[in-house]
């Protein structure tokens, strides 16, 4: 497992669930099985559903009779756990973006350090990939997912740059991406322009935001009272949509209030603020570095 993916924030994650051993729970982003492990080793008649797309990710399922494994992507949460007769939950866990695995496995396409194919489809059988993203996007389709989705400082450019580069013959795989890029990239700040190219196509590619969004939104729904939703993000635009969520009541970030002034919220912050990884804990996982933890409580 700890070759698949080191589990991030694995004791604070476990402690913000507050696990009932009776209760019901979700791993929205089962991976390599850490989170999940230490999860069903805490419950004793309850039981513990686990989502992946990922097929790779099926290889680490755990053989317990408290554990079932969902392959399924978990913008299907409600009508998944639905099928094994579950309504409402007690807790759920989501530790966002790619696992080490899929950054590590050369021919995914996930990481700038490999030459690849250009593909970053976290659900293998989708028809979307970086590729199609790359060569079949409008200039301004392209300038919009860099500005919005890896916050790049010259999006036009870049997408300008796509564009022309791509009339001669396509964009296929990693190193032509990053040689028809070279140009453009900030001295001293190459790594960091590339994984905010690259966040951007994977983004888009995945359908990240919009997936987190529906999960946020069925998660809200069927989370018993007291229920908790531990989020690990590693971006600020995934933490941005869990914050507002929790302090606001909306992805908006607009505070609603009722005729008498009273907050519409759905959930309290346990955590006042997000839980960061110790010193010690990125020594040892460089991936947990970015990582923010948020936990909350179903009202």
């Amino acid at each position: 497992m700890s070759k698949y993916h080191d589990p991030v924030l694995l004791a604070e994650c476990i402690e913000g669930l507050n696990i009932n051993p009776n209760g019901t729970y979700v791993d929205v982003t089962f991976g390599g099985g850490g989170h999940s492990r230490s999860i069903v080793s805490k419950i004793t008649n309850g039981h513990l559903y686990a989502f992946d797309q990922d097929q790779d990710a099926l290889d680490n399922t755990l053989d317990d009779d408290k554990f079932t494994l969902i392959n399924a992507n978990f913008r299907y949460l409600k009508s998944s756990l639905r099928m094994y007769g579950v309504k409402k939950i007690d807790g759920l866990l989501a530790d966002l973006g790619v696992s080490s695995h899929q950054f590590d496995i050369p021919d995914r396409g996930f990481s700038t350090r490999f030459e690849a194919d250009l593909d970053m489809r976290m659900d293998q059988s989708a028809n979307l990939n970086a590729f199609k993203v790359l060569n079949e996007y409008t200039q301004e389709e392209l300038r919009t997912i860099l500005k919005f989705y890896g916050e790049l400082k010259r999006p036009g450019t870049v997408a300008r740059i796509i564009c022309e580069g791509r009339l001669d013959s396509p964009i296929s795989t990693v190193s032509e991406l990053k040689q028809l890029l070279k140009p453009l990239t900030p001295s001293m700040l190459e790594n960091k322009f590339f994984a905010q190219v690259f966040q951007a196509i994977r983004i888009e590619v995945n359908d990240e935001l919009n997936v987190l969004k529906e999960m946020l939104t069925q998660a809200n729904d069927i989370l018993a009272p007291g229920g908790r939703l531990v989020v690990i993000s590693y971006h600020s635009l995934e933490d941005r949509l869990v914050k507002n969520l929790i302090q606001k009541g909306n992805f908006e970030g607009n505070l609603e209030q009722d005729f008498y002034g009273n907050k519409l919220l759905s959930f309290k912050k346990i955590s006042r603020k997000p839980i960061l990884p110790s010193v010690e804990e990125v020594k040892k996982n460089n991936r947990a570095r970015s990582a923010k933890l948020r936990v909350s409580e179903k009202l």
